[in-house]
């Protein structure tokens, strides 16, 4: 089998949700970090929308992680993480997209961006993008405790899947701000999807395997490109 390159930055959110899907497929890989050359021609000849990740099998090259993570499971060997339940599936899809949409903007982009991605840069937090983020972060934790609470292992049911992978990366860099530490105490359920997921010996795997924390130097350029406006 053609060897597999991931390339992203090591704390993107979305480069850890390819990395914990073909962690647990124990699919071996190559990491590119891109961090010097992000937003330069090198960079947007992989992806031209200025993102990552970007997924690399022999001469095929992928970007958009649901896309890749698709593509990997269907490509290699191991436990299948797509239901073949047409309405589990769609179940899955779901959760993905609530990841995209309402867990990530707020969690993420909203408030670890301001709390440790940019004060790691020394550049000042804007307390009204993480004000306006928290009630909707409080949302999503609700909608999750009420469809966890059913007993189920998993979001989908007792089987991992795709969508788990999904959420786990997200809700990790979250729970390192204050206000992630202050909230999920309030969500045991949720808390116990959570603890389940970190104690994965994929999950295990990838931090043993992940460097250090280190400030994110191309970020200085999201104050300015992407920050959210209030």
């Amino acid at each position: 089998m053609p060897e597999a390159i991931v390339y992203g930055f090591p704390r993107s959110t979305f480069v850890n949700i390819v990395r914990l899907v073909l962690t647990h497929k124990n699919v071996a890989y190559t990491f590119q970090d891109l961090e010097s050359v992000m937003g330069k021609a090198e960079h947007l000849a992989l992806h031209p929308f200025n993102r990552v990740p970007v997924f690399q099998h022999d001469d095929f090259i992928v970007y958009e992680t649901s896309a890749i993570v698709g593509y990997i499971d269907e490509t290699f060997e191991g436990t299948r993480l797509t239901p073949q339940d047409r309405r589990a599936r769609a179940r899955m899809n779901q959760w993905i997209g609530v990841v995209n949409s309402y867990v990530y903007p707020y969690m993420i982009y909203h408030v670890t961006h301001e709390r440790l991605v940019f004060p790691e840069l020394a550049i000042a937090s804007d307390e009204r993008v993480v004000a306006h983020a928290l009630p909707k972060v409080e949302n999503v934790l609700a909608v999750l405790e009420r469809e966890l609470a059913d007993g189920r292992q998993y979001l989908i049911g007792p089987e991992l899947t795709i969508a788990d992978f999904f959420l786990l990366p997200s809700t990790f860099a979250f729970s390192l701000t204050e206000e992630g530490r202050v909230m999920y105490p309030k969500y045991p359920v949720f808390c116990r999807w959570r603890e389940r997921m970190e104690g994965l010996p994929t999950t295990q795997k990838l931090r043993a395997a992940l460097p250090p924390r280190e400030p994110i130097p191309h970020a200085r350029e999201w104050a300015n490109s992407h920050r959210p406006k209030y």
